[in-house]
């Protein structure tokens, strides 16, 4: 992904041209083919180019508009056909920037509405001396952004805006909830005073105020019904097709990463096929898949083979075990984000370098919108709320045969979502987290709960609030990858916007039905994929790498001598308790448990020897040793 970096000075000041030079360091391994920059009086502007596009190589950038506003654009736009048509002074020459300049112009801040795509943008507009930062309507590209007094720094990637905001940030400690729950809110960064732009929105910025603005939504009047489930299957094909199609527009080779599972085979098995018939621009299409011979329960060589021998062409096979090993060595290293790694994998590097590739497809979000995850609950809510009595208790009794459950079971289930949050909230965070302290648990208890938001009986129907819910995880999940290494960038077909808003917008019955997951993904691409795959039960848990890693580790852990104790987070005895019962082997719930694990390394990782205490100040001097390790790593690069 290319890289923006700007400074505005919204009382007019001069911009500072000293920060925009020891920007330009940080931010060259993520541009490596092109830099422009521009600076006017009070603003300056920084972009760093990685070309993934034939038309990217035209680009010169920050672009000027017709109508004098600079724009900084990192991004793929998917629908480039339909705004040539819209907008008759371009043509099919014109760039993307020149194609979103002239949006902009014509449109102002209703165009982000109309840009489909994987994208981040900055706008700085001369005539209101007002700044926007926008990204697309997931998040896939990320935008950050430093506001202090009458000064605006924002940047696609976090790093900079560390080391050159000019003081110490504390910890945002609603971040670390939400990472041991799912993922923290996508508007969150794990510094406060530090902030991203939320997906599907834009920020606009003046001296007299600050706005956070949505440019889009999911409409719950959109609904599609058809009169045969065989019109369902080739709408489906068109979408997702053209989802696929449009993350193929690269003058070089693409990556897909392939598990054997029918999320990653799909795209993979649709992508040749698109390449085949000449109707996408990649020239070809290799893959990547990880293995674990340690782990009894994940076999899935053999599936991953199925797809290659159907394509004619062995990818690069990968051991994870060896992979989480390094990963976990890169994690207690320096990372701006839990999770992150700031080191390479030297094979993944080395296969992206061969096959010259810049592009690697994600099967990201597959389970969640395609109805992996077999769950009747939004469907009968739909039936309750709807007093659709006769087939609510039908379909109860069809589910419950297949769950092997009592029906009233489920419903239960059904209810549940209903009632008041924090109570029942409250239960289950008690259970997954006995080892937070009572106090972080009241504060944050929203977070640790993954944000789930109550169902409600009135206004729109219950399936879409669980839709909304549901984009709103993938939204988190995402902005949680922010940390990925400059060399190439990750692009999701399932989190297409328009596949979101089909799948979204069609009966919940066309997705799973009792016994049956992912009804019409298995129905459409008979013939594409193989059957094999399309018909294999769903894969294995892993669990015995986590379990072992989690045993040795707790055997090291000393947990009153963990940051997150001093923080305030973990209670040290009630962890260590609990870390005896792992090394028992006794079963408990090990994902929050390798989540803890993930943020201790992270802390530790720019702590060093520190012992915060939970105080203000403490904080201020992890802060303050994050940024000293930083720097420290900028200057040994720069001496190499």
């Amino acid at each position: 992904m290319s890289a923006q970096f700007g400074i505005c000075n919204l009382d007019g000041r001069p911009a500072d041209g000293t920060t925009l030079d020891k920007a330009r360091l940080l931010l060259a391994p993520y541009g490596p083919d092109y830099e422009g920059s521009k600076r006017q009086a009070n603003v300056a502007m920084l972009y760093r180019a990685l070309y993934t596009t034939r038309e990217d190589r035209g680009e010169i950038q920050p672009h000027i508009s017709c109508t004098g506003a600079t724009i900084m654009w990192d991004g793929r736009l998917d629908n480039r056909d339909e705004l040539l048509r819209l907008f008759p002074q371009t043509d099919s020459s014109s760039t993307d920037v020149e194609i979103v300049a002239t949006a902009f112009d014509k449109l102002g801040t209703s165009s982000f509405a109309c840009l489909v795509g994987d994208w981040a943008l900055s706008i700085w507009d001369v005539r209101t001396q007002t700044l926007m930062l926008a990204k697309d309507f997931v998040g896939t590209r990320q935008m950050y952004y430093f506001l202090e007094k009458d000064r605006v720094m924002w940047c696609t990637v976090l790093d900079p805006l560390l080391i050159l905001a000019g003081r110490s940030f504390e910890l945002n400690l609603e971040y670390i909830a939400g990472w041991l729950g799912f993922f923290p809110d996508a508007s969150l960064t794990p510094y406060i005073g530090l902030h991203s732009v939320p997906p599907s929105s834009f920020v606009s910025l003046t001296r007299e105020k600050q706005t956070v603005s949505k440019y889009w939504d999911l409409t719950p009047s959109k609904q599609i019904r058809y009169q045969s489930a065989a019109d369902y299957e080739h709408h489906f094909c068109d979408v997702f097709s053209n989802s696929v199609r449009r993350r193929l527009r690269s003058d070089r080779p693409i990556l897909a990463e392939l598990s054997g599972g029918m999320d990653s085979s799909s795209i993979v098995c649709m992508a040749d096929r698109l390449i085949g018939e000449r109707s996408a621009e990649a020239p070809s299409l290799h893959t990547l898949s990880y293995y674990d011979n340690s782990e009894p329960n994940w076999n899935e060589l053999p599936f991953v083979t199925i797809v290659e021998n159907k394509r004619s062409e062995r990818g690069c096979h990968l051991d994870a075990s060896l992979s989480s090993a390094t990963d976990r060595c890169e994690e207690s290293s320096v990372s701006s984000l839990p999770g992150g790694a700031t080191g390479k994998d030297p094979v993944f590097t080395d296969w992206l370098i061969t096959v010259g590739s810049r592009t690697v497809l994600s099967g990201l979000g597959g389970d969640e919108l395609l109805g992996g995850v077999p769950t009747p609950t939004p469907e009968l809510q739909d039936l309750l709320v709807g007093l659709e009595f006769r087939l609510l208790f039908r379909q109860l009794k069809a589910w419950a045969m297949v769950q092997k459950r009592p029906w009233f079971y489920l419903l239960r289930e059904t209810l549940r979502e209903f009632a008041p949050l924090r109570g029942a909230r409250t239960r289950d965070i008690g259970v997954l987290f006995p080892w937070l302290l009572p106090e972080f648990k009241r504060r944050f208890w929203y977070a640790l709960s993954g944000y789930e938001p109550r169902i409600t009986l009135t206004g729109i129907r219950p399936s879409f609030q669980q839709n909304r819910s549901t984009l709103e995880a993938l939204r988190r999940h995402v902005a949680c990858t922010a940390a990925a290494r400059p060399t190439h960038e990750k692009c999701y077909p399932y989190l297409d916007r328009d596949l979101v808003e089909f799948c979204f917008a069609i009966p919940r019955d066309q997705l799973v039905r009792p016994g049956r997951r992912r009804f019409l993904q298995r129905n459409a691409l008979r013939g594409i994929v193989p059957s094999e795959i399309l018909e294999r039960k769903r894969k294995s848990f892993v669990v015995r790498g986590p379990m072992t890693a989690l045993v040795e580790e707790s055997k090291r852990m000393d947990a009153r001598k963990m940051i997150s104790a001093s923080l305030g987070i973990v209670d040290p005895d009630c962890l260590l308790q609990y870390l005896s019962r792992v090394r028992a082997g006794e079963e408990v719930a090990i994902v929050p448990l390798m989540r803890l694990l993930t943020i201790e390394r992270w802390l530790s990782g720019f702590a060093g020897h520190l012992q915060a205490s939970g105080k203000d100040s403490d904080l201020g001097k992890v802060a303050n040793q994050r940024r000293s390790l930083k720097t420290a790593r900028v200057q040994l690069a720069l001496a190499e």
